[in-house]
């Protein structure tokens, strides 16, 4: 994957990066992949800015939704939860290989869920608007292509699990 750099397994291309979940677009044979990162050079104070702040968003993110899954007992939740815990996941782990960073501690509260499903897909939703909202500004105010590329891809991303949550509010969970 040209975003997250993780390799995929089998003999079809899947349709989305089951990592960090871009879009078979951004999928290529290994033997054409290079690390963008390593050729990114000085990163611009706004992009530095907005990447500190892009990780700590995901830092949060990821326990939240594993907390959401613990809590849980519908099993579709359970594995959307799950599947979104591990795509933050995954986007943090991103950033930090761009800023050259360790991983900060989620923020005091920002990783705990409720008892309640629909309080959680509500929260959940909030998230991801405000993510995805975030990463469109950002990549407008990225100089470096390498950097834009990855917040709109991540714009790209959270804007599929806004509607993945609309479905689910939807249908009244």
């Amino acid at each position: 994957c040209l975003i997250c750099g993780d390799p995929y397994m089998g003999t079809e291309k899947p349709s989305n990066c089951p990592f960090c979940g871009a879009s078979e677009s951004y999928l290529v044979p290994a033997a054409d992949w290079v690390d963008e990162n390593e050729a990114l050079g000085e990163i611009s104070e706004i992009s530095r800015t907005n990447l500190q702040r892009a990780l700590q968003l995901e830092v949060n993110n990821a326990p939240f939704y594993r907390d959401a899954m613990a809590r849980t007992r519908n099993i579709e939740l359970q594995c959307i939860f799950k599947n979104l815990a591990k795509i933050e996941a995954e986007h943090a782990s991103t950033i930090k290989k761009i800023l050259k960073v360790e991983l900060p501690e989620p923020e005091a509260g920002e990783d705990v869920a409720t008892d309640d499903d629909h309080e959680n897909i509500v929260a959940a939703h909030e998230r991801e608007i405000a993510a995805a909202a975030f990463y469109g500004q950002a990549a407008d105010e990225a100089v470096e292509e390498r950097i834009k590329r990855v917040f709109m891809v991540l714009t790209s991303i959270e804007t599929d699990h806004i509607d993945l949550e609309q479905a689910l509010l939807d249908r009244g969970i």
